[in-house]
C-alpha cells in the first residue's frame, strides 16, 4: 500500500535553493567585510541551517557573537533575498498533486528556521502541506528525531506508515532514528554514495517515481 504520509526535505528535495543561498551568503559575507565564497564551496556547507551555513562560510576563528549577529543579518535579509531564483524542482508540483490525489497527508521537515520554511512553502507550494516546519525552540535540528516523531504525531499516524524523502545522510539518519522510511533522492545536493551509506532504503530518480512508493 503508499504509505499514508510523505514528509520531506526542503533544500534539495522540493526546491532548487543554491542560487539564492550562494547569493544571500556572499552578500552577508561582503556587508561584513569577510571574504566570498564558491557556489562549490557554499553547496559543501548546506543541510544543517542557516546559523551552520554562516559558521562555515565565515573565516576560521571568527567570534561567536560575530557569528550570530551575521546570522541575524542573513535572517533578516532573507524575506526580500531567499525566493528570486528558488524553484521547485521539474515534475515535484505534479508529484505532490498525485500523492495528495491518492489520500495521503504531506509534511515538510527541514533545518531552514522555522519561519522561512512556512513563507517559502506558502510560496513556492501554497494549500499543498498539511505540515511545514523548520528549525525551532519545538523542532530541533535533524539528526535529532524528536521534530520528525513530533510532526507524526501531529499527523495521527504510526512512524511506519511515514516515508521521508531527503538529499542528504542528515535526512536518512534522522528517518531511520523516527522509524519511518528513508527515501534518498538522486536529483538533490549530496551525493547518492552519502544517502545509501546512511541508510537510505530506495533511491528515486525523479519525483515521478514517489507516487509508487510501497
Amino acid at each position: 500500500m503508499p504509505y499514508a504520509a510523505y514528509i520531506f526535505d526542503l533544500d534539495g528535495t522540493l526546491l532548487d535553493t543554491l542560487p539564492d543561498l550562494v547569493k544571500l551568503t556572499n552578500m552577508v559575507l561582503e556587508q561584513r567585510g569577510w571574504p566570498q565564497r564558491t557556489q562549490q564551496e557554499i553547496l559543501s556547507y548546506v543541510g544543517d541551517g542557516g546559523r551552520v551555513l554562516l559558521q562555515r562560510a565565515a573565516p576560521a576563528e571568527t567570534p561567536e557573537e560575530q557569528l550570530e549577529e551575521a546570522f541575524v543579518q542573513w535572517q533578516a535579509l532573507y524575506p526580500t533575498y531567499g525566493h528570486a531564483l528558488t524553484k521547485p524542482y521539474d515534475g515535484m508540483p505534479e508529484a505532490l498533486a498525485q500523492l495528495k490525489a491518492q489520500g495521503a497527508k504531506l509534511g515538510v521537515l527541514s533545518n531552514k528556521f522555522d519561519v522561512a520554511v512556512k513563507e517559502v512553502i506558502a510560496r513556492h507550494f501554497p494549500n499543498t502541506f498539511d505540515l511545514a516546519r523548520g528549525e525551532c525552540d519545538e523542532i530541533p535540528r535533524k539528526p535529532d528525531p524528536r521534530g520528525l516523531q513530533h510532526m507524526i504525531a501531529q499527523l495521527g499516524i504510526t512512524p511506519e506508515q511515514v516515508a521521508y524523502i531527503g538529499d542528504s545522510g542528515t535526512d536518512m539518519t534522522v528517518a531511520t532514528k523516527a522509524g519511518a522510511f528513508p527515501v534518498g533522492v538522486a536529483w538533490g545536493y549530496r551525493p547518492v554514495e552519502e544517502l545509501v551509506a546512511a541508510g537510505a532504503q530506495l533511491i528515486v530518480n525523479e519525483p515521478s517515481e514517489l507516487a509508487f512508493l510501497r
